[in-house]
């Protein structure tokens, strides 16, 4: 069993930056991926990042490829979004998650089992 945690979610204007945290607890596979999704309102859930417990393999949606970036540290169990040049529409309830993710579903939500309460992101324009 994996308990998932975000913080760091807050408002900001158009062009700032957040930092988001993922504290994890339990045991943790270094095959495991963690991944951060968001979904805004009425939407689905779409992904966002993802970086594997073991190795240097990182995943990113297209839409914040070159603004966003995952990193983790292994002692701290903990999973790291760093969001720049942030956008109105990066609005979001933002999720992290953690699982198996084999490589086909490391960017689709059926890949994780374990999901944290979410975190609100605001951008204001």
């Amino acid at each position: 069993q994996v308990q998932l945690v975000e913080s760091g979610g807050g408002l900001v204007q158009a062009g700032g930056s957040l930092s988001l945290s993922c504290a994890a607890s339990g045991r943790i596979f270094s095959f495991y991926a963690v991944g951060w999704f968001r979904q805004a309102p009425g939407k689905g859930r779409d992904f966002v990042a993802a970086i594997r417990w073991s190795g240097n393999s990182t995943y990113y949606a297209d839409s914040v490829k070159g603004r966003f970036t995952i990193s983790r540290d292994n002692a701290k169990k903990t999973v790291y979004l760093q969001m720049n040049s942030l956008k109105p529409e990066d609005t979001a309830v933002y999720y992290c998650a953690a699982g198996s993710a084999l490589r086909l579903l490391v960017t689709t939500p059926r890949g994780y089992a374990y999901w944290g309460q979410g975190t609100q992101v605001t951008v204001s324009s």
